[in-house]
This record gives structure tokens, C-alpha cells and sequence, in this order.
């Protein structure tokens, strides 16, 4: 192999071969929203809220623009407000904790597990704790399904229904996984998920879906979805917002469910290959007994006393390429760092955040390829 085809970078996230995968199955897709021009909930939108149904198993399920609005319409939808707390987990990206104060409530953010990076159960009844004694009331948690891994749901319930709360999944990341043979989106009492494009089931633009047994608040989130409409869409009933999922993302991601399930099995095989040939030089993700991941992100952590940033110049000189998910936690970032935290602090979150660092993770990483990510983070540890 020559000097130039070594240096070739080699895709973080390869969106452009799924695309050539999929081929005329996308263009036909989309010819087909543009030959019946119902842009705005046109039948394909349908279509994919039946089809996630039938994939989670949840009885409900109702598309909206993005992640974020998924779950702030449910926030909306329980009437979260001033004077409530919302537990959230400070390693994530902001949007977890951005939906809180947008509704004017609390976020009190809480640690996450040293190997799995999803949220802490002793953290989070100290957040508990902590919101009640700053006169908050507390009134849901958001756990998130990290890097594609599910949290430990069966916990988070047990917490949750002792004090009162209910549960909002952030399945952002984790939209494919599972916890002991159940799929995300079927537990607590709603379930938000993102179809940003580097997701694992992206569409090509922002999208995301609610998923919910309980009938009442689906027929709520639906009219948050459109101003708050009513029986009449110029009778609103309450506040909403404009978070439809437009027709030709929601036929794109009808062809992308259809090869979801190998594509997660795919990245599985390349956590696996990494897992093997790293994990006697760096910490490696850890999958918890009775989880799966869908490997959103493949992320591993370096020793003390190894320079982050010169590893990442390493790998980048060698044509792979690296992101830190994430350098701040929520509760660093300037916008939240006036918000309380459980007592004890964040220690285990705060310590990620400097040594955490992330592959190359995608369905359709070769072996080729990821022999030179191994073979690069390997020569990178060693000078």
C-alpha cells in the first residue's frame, strides 16, 4: 500500500455508502412523495409510525421533528413547569437537559456509571434529594441509552415509582437496543428518539418519534405537534409547537428500517473486532448483562497521564479520524452550570470527560479499515 492510499481518511460515520447501498430504493421514495406532493403528513408519515409500532412493540407512536422536540412535547404534555425538578444525567449532549429548562422546570443533574456511561442509581436518588431540599419538586427523570447502550431500566423504575416520578427515556442514541429482550420504546411512560443523520437509523434531516403505550398522552403529544390544535385547526386547545416529521423523511426512513437490523448486527461485529484487539491497552465499552448496543459510538477511555489531544493527532495523521463525546459535561457548559447537581457532586462524569475518546463506528467499516484504526491507536499508545 502506498504512502498516499495509507493517508486516505477513513470515514467517521459513512452515511455515502448507505446511501449506495439503498440506491434506487431511496430515489423511488422520494419520486413517489414528489408525484403526490403531500408533503405535510402525507401517507408515508403514517406509515412509519406504524412500522416503529410494530418494530418496538409500543402501542403509540407519533413522528415529530426532532429528538429534542420528542422530549420536550412530552414535558409539554405533563404540564412540567416552574417549581419542578427533572433528573437528568450529566454526560450526554445538552439537549437532554435543554428540554427542562425550556418549560421552565429544574434540571438537577446526576453521575453516570464508570462502565457504562448511563445514569447512576445512587446518583440519582441523591438528585433526588438534592431537588427536594432546594424546595423543587421532583417530577420525572430522563435517563438516556448512551452511545447506543440501554440503561438499566428495571433500576430507574424501581427509583421512580418509590418517589413518584415518571420516566422519559432519551433514546437518542439507542433506538435499535435492548434491555433483557425488550426493545427501547417500550418502557417507562414515553420514549424519545432522534433521526439526526449520524444517528443509527437517520433520515437525511432532523426527525424523531415518541413512543408511548398510554393512549391519552399520545393523543395530547399529537396536538402539541401542531400548535395544540384541537377538533379544529384553528381551535387550539393548548400550547404547542410546529414538530411535525415531514413526508419524504419519513420515507426515507421507511428503506433505512428495512436493513436496520443488519446494520446494527454489522456495527456489532466491528465493536466486537475493536473490543478484542484494544481492550488489553485501553478501557473499552463495557455492555452490561441483559443489554445490547446499537453502537452509536464505539468509546473507549486512556489511562492517566496519556495527552488526549496528541493521541487524536496521532490517529488523525494516520487517516482516522476521532470525536470526543463529550469534552464538557452538561452541568460545565456555560448555559447549565448555574443548575443544581446531586449532592456528592459529578466526580465519575467529570473524569470522562477528560479521558474519553471515540472511534470510527459504522456498518460499513471493512476489515481492512479497521485494522488500521487498531493498528493506529496501537502505534499511537505506544510513542
Amino acid at each position: 500500500m502506498n504512502q498516499h492510499m495509507q493517508l486516505e481518511p477513513i470515514p467517521f460515520i459513512d452515511i455515502s455508502a448507505q446511501r449506495r447501498r439503498l440506491g434506487k430504493s431511496i430515489d423511488d421514495a422520494v419520486a413517489r412523495v414528489l408525484d403526490h406532493c403531500q408533503f405535510i403528513n402525507g401517507p408515508e408519515v403514517t406509515a412509519l409510525e406504524k412500522a416503529l409500532a410494530d418494530y418496538t412493540g409500543a402501542k403509540h407512536v407519533v413522528s415529530c421533528a426532532s429528538g429534542t422536540d420528542a422530549l420536550l412535547m412530552v414535558l409539554m404534555a405533563k404540564n412540567v413547569g416552574p417549581g419542578d425538578a427533572v433528573l437528568c444525567p450529566t454526560f450526554t449532549f445538552c439537549a437532554t437537559g435543554e428540554v427542562v429548562t425550556l418549560t421552565g422546570a429544574t434540571p438537577v443533574f446526576v453521575d453516570v456509571d464508570e462502565e457504562t456511561f448511563n445514569i447512576d442509581i445512587n446518583s440519582l436518588k441523591r438528585g433526588i434529594a438534592t431537588a427536594r431540599a432546594r424546595g423543587l419538586k421532583p417530577v420525572a427523570v430522563i435517563p438516556v441509552d448512551l452511545f447506543g447502550q440501554s440503561a438499566d431500566h428495571d433500576a430507574i423504575s424501581a427509583v421512580a415509582e418509590a418517589e413518584g416520578l415518571f420516566v422519559l427515556d432519551d433514546a437518542a442514541q439507542g433506538f435499535g437496543a435492548t434491555y433483557k429482550n425488550r426493545r427501547l420504546g417500550t418502557f417507562g411512560l414515553a420514549t424519545g428518539t432522534s433521526f439526526f443523520p449520524a444517528k443509527p437509523l437517520g433520515c437525511f434531516g432532523d426527525g424523531g418519534a415518541i413512543f408511548t403505550d398510554d393512549e391519552e398522552l399520545a393523543r395530547t403529544l399529537r396536538s402539541i405537534r401542531v400548535h395544540g390544535q384541537g377538533s379544529d385547526k384553528y381551535d387550539n386547545v393548548r400550547l404547542g409547537l410546529t414538530a411535525r416529521l415531514d413526508t419524504m423523511q419519513a420515507a426515507i426512513l421507511l428503506e433505512k428500517l428495512k436493513i436496520f437490523d443488519d446494520e446494527i448486527a454489522a456495527r456489532n461485529k466491528v465493536a466486537e473486532r475493536y473490543s478484542r484487539a484494544l481492550g488489553n491497552l485501553v478501557a473499552v465499552p463495557r455492555v452490561a448483562p441483559g443489554c445490547t448496543s446499537v453502537w452509536a459510538q464505539y468509546t473507549i477511555r486512556l489511562s492517566e497521564g496519556i495527552d488526549r489531544d496528541a493521541f487524536a493527532a496521532a490517529l488523525k495523521a494516520q487517516g482516522v479520524p476521532t470525536m470526543i463525546y463529550y469534552p464538557k459535561s452538561v452541568h460545565q457548559q456555560t448555559a447549565y452550570s448555574h443548575y443544581p447537581v446531586a449532592d456528592g457532586g459529578l466526580p465519575v462524569s467529570e473524569r470522562l470527560s477528560k479521558d474519553v475518546i471515540a472511534l470510527p463506528m459504522h456498518p460499513y467499516l471493512d476489515e481492512a479499515a479497521q485494522d488500521r484504526v487498531i493498528a493506529a491507536v496501537r502505534s499511537a499508545l505506544q510513542a
